[in-house]
């Protein structure tokens, strides 16, 4: 029986005891979050210094004097800069793994599998389908936050990966200090994770709206062509796969809402790639984006605007969903599965097959015993199922959020509006 969830206390949080406690002590203990402070503490963590083309540091300090700017709590400082921390030592190790194996720049990343939607679209399922099947390679949480180990880093008397180690701690640590992260947006280590984060490493991505309120961020991104950000994407997987050598499979499938609106770069960047496209009504995503990152709210801000959370996503789904009807076309039939929310999760196989058909893959018997496994031991709504409430949190009603996504449903009339 799956638990139903419903969030009384989102504009006015009620936190535990952990949480209250961390945030009081934080709040007494400021941090310093500057671009010397980060990129100091990365080569300290690495003991390496080339970070690479410069140019990254004009957006790392766009970032700090956005978040230095805001009101955020102290708590929410410490997580970011440990982030930007984290994306500074990425790029070193990465720097420092193309001066030791130059040849790293003769593998080929050849028809990967794309996946693109917006959030609450089926993508995360569809994804975790298609990366069970053994012959594919995808990115679990634990290696995304962390492509190549950082040799700097003594191996565990265990024999455990220290990244998976340090990742199912912050796992543990969110579940503890915010319960209800699981049912909203689960981030175990061995989650397969968006592709986005390896370009973080390069300081791009609209994945830094999710962290935090950062609107002259997004300004940014919206104005810069991504297409060196999406270049160093495929660099760091041909990083990933020249390291793995011949143990893990060559061949990928990813997934990320951002790249709806980043269909004419994606292009350019894997033209031979196969791109399977999700359909939902919007409002379905403007709602579960809002709720998330409002419940995620209690630890960044001292109180929670709920209003600005609602315009906000709105107009960021808006964008994303004007670029697909704009782009969608520039991917070919013959390249492109699309997929219907409703439809599929009426019957996921189907679109798994036609997904391998494009993809140029037989739909074997061990592929399909290794999604049903996955299916088995990954049961939806494991951590319970959050019942979302648009009118009651954000003072707006589903049908009139809904009036400005006219002109995608009259190009996409395969979309079910409940």
């Amino acid at each position: 029986m799956v638990e139903h969830i419903r969030i009384t206390d989102l504009a006015q949080p009620q936190i535990n005891e952990m949480l209250a406690e961390g945030i009081a002590w934080m709040e007494d203990n400021p941090v310093d979050l500057s671009v010397e402070g980060v990129l100091t503490t990365a080569r300290l963590n690495t003991n390496l210094d080339d970070f690479g083309p410069d140019d990254f540091r004009i957006r790392l300090g766009r970032l700090i004097a956005e978040w230095n700017a805001d009101n955020l709590l102290q708590i929410s400082r410490v997580i970011l800069r440990d982030m930007a921390v984290r994306h500074a030592s990425n790029r070193l190790l990465a720097q420092d793994y193309r001066k030791r194996h130059p040849d790293y720049a003769r593998e080929k990343i050849e028809r990967p599998i794309i996946v693109v939607g917006l959030p609450r679209s089926g993508t995360t399922h569809l994804l975790n389908l298609l990366a069970s099947d053994s012959r594919l390679r995808s990115l679990p949480l634990w290696e995304v936050n962390e492509p190549l180990p950082n040799p700097n880093e003594p191996p565990r008397e265990d024999g455990l990966d220290p990244r998976w180690v340090r990742c199912n701690e912050q796992w543990e640590m969110a579940r503890a200090s915010s319960p209800l992260t699981a049912a909203m947006h689960p981030m175990e280590p061995d989650h397969f994770h968006e592709d986005l984060e390896l370009m973080c490493p390069d300081f791009a991505s609209y994945n830094y709206e999710w962290m935090s309120r950062v609107p002259g961020w997004r300004d940014a991104y919206y104005a810069e062509d991504q297409t060196p950000h999406y270049r160093f994407q495929k660099e760091m997987l041909q990083i990933m796969q020249h390291a793995a050598g011949e143990s893990r499979p060559k061949r990928w499938v990813n997934k990320c809402p951002q790249h709806l609106e980043q269909l004419r770069v994606l292009k350019e960047v894997y033209p031979d790639a196969n791109v399977v496209i999700t359909y939902r009504d919007p409002v379905d995503a403007i709602q579960s984006a809002a709720t998330m990152m409002g419940y995620g709210e209690r630890m960044r801000y001292p109180s929670i605007d709920t209003k600005g959370l609602v315009e906000y996503w709105s107009d960021r789904v808006d964008r994303l969903l004007r670029a697909c009807v704009r782009d969608r076309d520039v991917w070919p039939e013959e390249q492109r599965v699309d997929v219907p929310f409703e439809a599929f999760m009426a019957d996921p196989m189907h679109f798994v097959r036609a997904v391998h058909a494009k993809a140029g893959m037989e739909t074997t018997p061990q592929s399909v015993a290794e999604m049903e496994h996955f299916v088995e031991t990954h049961p939806r709504g494991r951590f319970g199922q959050v019942v979302y409430d648009l009118e009651g949190d954000f003072g707006i009603s589903r049908e009139k959020l809904r009036e400005r996504f006219g002109y995608y449903f009259d190009a996409f009339p395969q979309v079910t509006v409940k």
